[in-house]
């Protein structure tokens, strides 16, 4: 008994698991949540309209037409009323639930859209800045247009050195020159 006690109270040693006699039920923690979004889609249908018109009409002829002794419910239709009463009591809670989950769900969507805007956002202000920076880049990288001006201006350049120099045998009169050829 003593060591019971001790193995009780102590941290390290886990505690016996009792089990209950009749076990709680368990069910999924969406299932009523899901039945009222599915019973709400349904009411808002034209044919839970149509059904639940024909029950009404065919309810309202039989209590009128039919033998007194067949008749459930006379002329002001106390129980039709109550019946639809109760109908509307459980279909109000039953709409505002699923009204509320859709909230949830429109909620959760609409952050996660701000969030993919935002990372777009993001990426687009990130690729505006590198575009720029090639733009930059590209400034002051020469050209293919650029390198051909260029190489024009260096052969009239040599061009125009060349008709300074006379014809190509004759020196210029410089020691250390040699007569050019082409």
């Amino acid at each position: 008994m003593a060591d019971t006690r001790a193995a009780r109270g102590r941290l390290d040693t886990p505690r016996e698991l009792r089990r209950p006699l009749v076990r709680r039920p368990t069910f999924r923690a969406d299932a009523f949540g899901s039945f009222a979004e599915a019973f709400a889609r349904y009411m808002g249908t034209a044919r839970f309209i149509a059904w639940m018109t024909m029950v009404v009409v065919i309810w309202v002829v039989w209590n009128l037409l039919v033998p007194k002794e067949w008749r459930f419910d006379e002329f002001p239709f106390i129980f039709l009323t109550l019946a639809l009463s109760l109908q509307a009591s459980y279909a109000a809670p039953l709409i505002l639930l699923a009204q509320n989950r859709q909230e949830d769900r429109d909620r959760a969507i609409a952050e996660q859209d701000r969030r993919v805007a935002s990372q777009s956002k993001a990426d687009m202000e990130f690729l505006a800045r590198e575009t720029a920076s090639l733009r930059m880049a590209l400034g002051e990288v020469a050209t293919r247009d650029y390198l051909r001006s260029e190489l024009r201006l260096l052969l009239e350049e040599l061009d125009e050195r060349d008709r300074h120099r006379g014809p190509i045998d004759q020196p210029s009169g410089d020691a250390g020159d040699s007569p050019r050829t082409t």
